[in-house]
């Protein structure tokens, strides 16, 4: 564990750099869709100093905020005002943010390992300090309140690495779910699905397999980019197309795939792809064409990352391309926040 002391550089503008996670087998066009389009107005809201580049994850703070993880630092916006809360560190580069049980922010970087800021102070953890790689994706908090990043669990003491010499079909390891029951739901970049069920083999790492995921057909669900778990226990993802596991039978409830997944309050899955987000609506989840809503947010050449339903309802996205920048739609209005400095 390093302590780390920061200095103070000025911002450098990063140019949107094109990596193998930013391209999906999916594609970014959007096929036809059984849908009803609902009639949005797109407009900006021009504030002194926003995250107006790539924005890769958004999430909630305990206490409302939302948390933007983007290429020029990690944001705060307090419904007010964005705060730059990386403005220090010398490579602003993040993928994801998590607020943890203990009111602790975990930052992911694209070359520059973890930090957790407490409040007051940074610690920085890279390789040295026992992370797989300084490139990470992903961070997920389990119930025992474990930090993992991919395949690399934090237990609050020190990083522990998998691999398959513990068992894990693969080394590439990009997201984790666990669901209600326990199980571990492991995805990677073109690597297949896996799920380890503790209570059938313990802990995880102990040399017990992993089960890899298949369908009926046998097929496995290969570069996962996006997995959820419902009110209801369903879980959702997003693989060539949108799935749902009800813990008996896997069903490819869209053709089009997804992103990024969240459920709002009502039950209705959101999804993005392309520039859109789309609104399957609860009370049709189940049927053979479910109702889908599609709402366009950003210009053609632009892609939709990570996506978050506020507290009050709204729903943040976040985009790269030549509109990279977080955007929020309040159900009418799909607003994109603009820095001062770039009106033109």
């Amino acid at each position: 564990m390093i302590k780390y002391t920061l200095k103070r550089y000025p911002h450098i503008y990063t140019l949107f750099l094109m990596f193998f996670f930013c391209t999906s087998s999916e594609g970014q066009n959007i096929p036809d869709l059984p849908k009803q389009n609902l009639r949005s107005e797109t407009k900006d809201s021009i504030i002194s100093q926003v995250p107006n580049s790539m924005v890769r994850n958004i999430k909630q703070a305990r206490n409302g905020d939302i948390l933007i993880a983007s290429f020029l630092g990690v944001f705060r916006y307090d419904g007010k005002s964005f705060t730059n809360l990386t403005g220090k560190i010398s490579s602003p580069s993040f993928f994801d943010v998590l607020e943890d049980r203990k009111g602790n922010l975990w930052l992911a970087s694209r070359d520059s390992g973890i930090y957790c800021f407490n409040g007051k102070s940074f610690q920085h953890f890279t390789t040295r300090d026992g992370l797989a790689s300084n490139t990470v994706l992903h961070i997920y908090e389990d119930r025992a309140g474990n930090i993992w990043f991919g395949a690399t669990r934090y237990d609050g003491k020190s990083f522990r690495n998998f691999t398959t010499k513990d068992g894990f079909p693969s080394n590439n390891v990009r997201l984790l779910l666990e669901d209600k029951t326990g199980k571990l739901w492991f995805g990677g970049h073109g690597e297949n699905m896996f799920v380890y069920d503790p209570h059938l083999n313990g802990e995880v790492g102990r040399g017990k397999p992993f089960t890899v995921v298949k369908n009926k057909d046998g097929k496995v669900f290969n570069s996962v980019w996006s997995i959820i778990e419902d009110k209801k226990g369903n879980i959702w993802f997003g693989e060539d197309g949108l799935w749902r596991y009800d813990g008996k039978t896997f069903t490819k409830v869209s053709q089009t795939g997804a992103y990024a997944i969240i459920e709002d309050k009502k039950g209705n899955i959101w999804t993005n792809l392309g520039n859109s987000i789309l609104c399957y609506e609860e009370q049709s989840l189940f049927n053979t064409n479910p109702t889908v809503k599609e709402i366009k947010v950003s210009g053609e050449n632009s892609f939709l990352f990570g996506m978050l339903e506020a507290n009050d309802g709204s729903i943040w996205i976040g985009a790269r391309g030549p509109e990279s920048k977080v955007y929020r739609y309040d159900g009418k209005t799909v607003i994109g926040f603009k820095d001062k400095d770039d009106q033109k």
